[in-house]
């Protein structure tokens, strides 16, 4: 240890006063009242406290705190209370560093159950995103959305949109979402919307799954998913199987009514549902990027394969080359948000009761091409390849490869059946601009 020959009682003047001398790195004024207390000074002026002893032979250091941070009568305090620790052998760095480490950890543990399944939920969006497929990923973000924006739908007025089934769920903390949680959410949103629900709790379920799996949230969660109930299932119910469907009969009527649409956008994309047989949300998404109108394909982003390609078949590529090309998207929308279309449910709606027709959704209409294509005997493969259903056979799965052109075959057939059904008489073989489109009388 240095010898200390500045030792003075420090008072408040004589910590003003005390300079570094020229040419030192660092000066000391040691306390008397205090003997391992000192305050330093550099060249600069910058003073500080420090603590000074002996631990096991060697010379300990210790910054307290500057005089404006520490009075002389706390500074001599902390002074003493780590000659304290010293005298019993414990370095009082270790002591610190384990404070440091226990407040550290208080604090993260205060910040992991604070966390709110939103805040989770935005995590495990962005880490699966690059796993999933775009339709996927949306129905992840439709079914927490808050709500209460203006709907932006045709006639809608000042309606407000719906919150999301799982909206109600994301300002919860983690931690509170438990089986009591989850039941209870499931029996009030089974009442409503059953449907879009069991949709919102299978992506509950796999969220939870995913959760626990994650050391971050690992030990918020319990021990069983607590999305996995009887109750919650039951209270959610059973899918049901969907009958709604056009007839053979029904096509002209409803051909009809949907070209009356004042929108021609919408009426041109409730007809591409029909005669492709996709999704609603495939049919929406599409990009003109997708339609490629030299090799007469669509490239439908698929939410079980991640992308297929259909035919583009000859009234489809004409009523496509009526649209007006306002963005990316095929069925844009020049006050939609997105800019994009939004599901057409009320114009449809519309549509059926001008036609007679009651209860036919949008996904009708993709089980309508199914059940239509009864009437020409077309191979059960090809039109689940052009629906984007997965293979149901081993054969199927990995024996049989049908190009675009081999679907192009049975899809313009089907195609051309279905308008001479509803009477839409044109001619395939003109140029889409030049093709005239007529709706007889059935």
């Amino acid at each position: 240890m240095e010898k200390r020959p500045n030792r003075v009682n420090l008072t408040a003047g004589r910590i003003e006063a005390f300079t570094c001398p020229p040419g030192k790195p660092q000066a000391f004024l040691w306390d008397t009242d205090t003997p391992t207390l000192a305050l330093r000074v550099t060249p600069t002026g910058r003073k500080t406290y420090v603590f000074e002893a002996r631990l096991n032979g060697d010379t300990l250091r210790i910054n307290i705190g500057t005089p404006t941070d520490w009075p002389i009568k706390t500074a001599r305090s902390e002074a003493q209370r780590l000659k304290m620790l010293i005298d019993v052998g414990t370095d009082p760095r270790e002591v610190e560093r384990e404070r440091v480490a226990v407040k550290a950890a208080a604090k993260a543990t205060a910040a992991a159950q604070a966390l709110t399944v939103g805040e989770v939920w935005a995590d495990y969006l962005e880490q699966r995103r690059p796993f999933w497929g775009e339709l996927h990923y949306r129905d992840h973000i439709d079914k927490t959305k808050a709500g209460g924006l203006p709907s932006g739908r045709r006639g809608g007025g000042k309606q407000l949109t719906k919150p999301g089934p799982l909206a109600a769920l994301m300002p919860l903390p983690l931690k509170a979402l438990n089986q009591t949680a989850i039941e209870a959410w499931a029996a009030k949103e089974g009442k409503t919307r059953p449907s879009s629900a069991r949709l919102a709790w299978r992506l509950l379920t796999v969220f939870l799954t995913w959760c626990a799996e994650q050391p971050a949230y690992a030990a918020l969660m319990p021990a069983k998913n607590a999305a996995k109930t009887k109750k919650a299932r039951e209270a959610l119910g059973k899918a049901g199987a969907k009958s709604d469907v056009l007839q053979r009969g029904q096509l002209a009527a409803w051909f009809a009514a949907v070209q009356q649409l004042q929108n021609p956008t919408i009426a041109t994309c409730l007809q591409v549902m029909l005669l492709t047989g996709a999704r609603p949300g495939e049919v929406l998404s599409l990009h003109w990027g997708d339609v490629n109108t030299q090799w007469k394909g669509i490239s439908i982003r698929d939410k079980v394969e991640g992308t297929r390609e259909i035919p583009l078949t000859p009234y489809t590529a004409h009523l496509l080359a009526a649209l007006p090309r306002r963005n990316e998207w095929v069925f844009s929308s020049p006050t939609s948000a997105t800019g994009c279309l939004s599901e057409p449910n009320n114009p449809h709606t519309r549509a059926c009761s001008t036609a007679g027709l009651h209860g036919l959704t949008l996904h009708g209409l993709r089980r309508s091409f199914k059940s239509l294509t009864e009437w020409l005997e077309v191979p059960a493969g090809v039109v689940a390849q052009i629906q984007g259903h997965k293979p149901s056979a081993t054969a199927e799965k990995h024996y049989t490869v049908r190009p675009r052109e081999l679907l192009a075959v049975h899809h313009n057939r089907i195609e051309a059946w279905v308008l001479e059904q509803a009477g839409v008489s044109f001619d395939p073989k003109a140029e889409p601009s030049k093709l005239r489109v007529v709706v007889e009388s059935p």
